[in-house]
C-alpha cells in the first residue's frame, strides 16, 4: 500500500511540473508571455549581415540588430489570456537588395500557432521565412518577395 501510495504521489508531482514547464505561464492574472525569436539562417552571409528592426503596432520601437549567420534578435510578448488581445509587432528585414516587412507577432494569429511552450521563432533564408514554435520544424511561410 505504501508503494502504490508513494507510486500516486510522485505521478501527481510529476505531472504538475510538466504542466508547469509546458505551459510555460510565467506571468501574472493569466496572461501568458510569449517568446519571438528571429534567426538568421543564411548559409554563406559573412559579408552581408541581415538587418532586423521592429516595432509594436502602438508605434513603439523595440529596436534592431545587425544578424550574421546563426545569430538571433528576440523579445518577449506579453499577451491577455482573457481579453482579446490586438497586440502586434512589425519587423523589416533587410538583406543586400532585398527588404520584407511582415508581422513578426500577431496575438490573434500566434496564440495558438506558437504552441504550448509560447515560443514563436523565424528562420529567414535566402528563399524566404520560415516558422516553427519548437526549433525543430520549420514551416515555409512565405518568400522574400510576395
Amino acid at each position: 500500500m505504501k508503494t502504490r501510495n508513494a507510486l500516486v504521489l510522485f505521478l501527481i508531482s510529476f505531472a504538475a511540473y510538466m504542466t508547469m514547464i509546458v505551459m510555460k505561464q510565467h506571468s501574472t492574472l493569466g496572461n501568458r508571455i510569449y517568446d519571438v525569436r528571429i534567426i538568421n539562417g543564411f548559409t554563406n552571409n559573412s559579408s552581408l549581415p541581415l538587418v532586423v528592426w521592429c516595432v509594436a503596432a502602438n508605434g513603439e520601437n523595440i529596436g534592431g540588430r545587425a544578424l550574421q549567420e546563426r545569430d538571433d534578435y528576440s523579445w518577449s510578448v506579453e499577451v491577455g489570456f482573457l481579453i482579446r488581445s490586438s497586440t502586434r509587432f512589425v519587423c523589416t528585414l533587410k538583406w543586400d537588395a532585398m527588404r520584407k516587412k511582415f508581422e513578426a507577432f500577431r496575438a490573434s494569429r500566434d496564440r495558438y500557432r506558437c504552441g504550448a511552450a509560447a515560443q514563436c521563432l523565424w528562420l529567414v533564408k535566402e528563399d524566404g521565412f520560415y516558422f516553427s514554435n519548437n526549433g525543430v520544424h520549420w514551416i515555409k511561410d512565405f518568400p522574400w518577395l510576395s
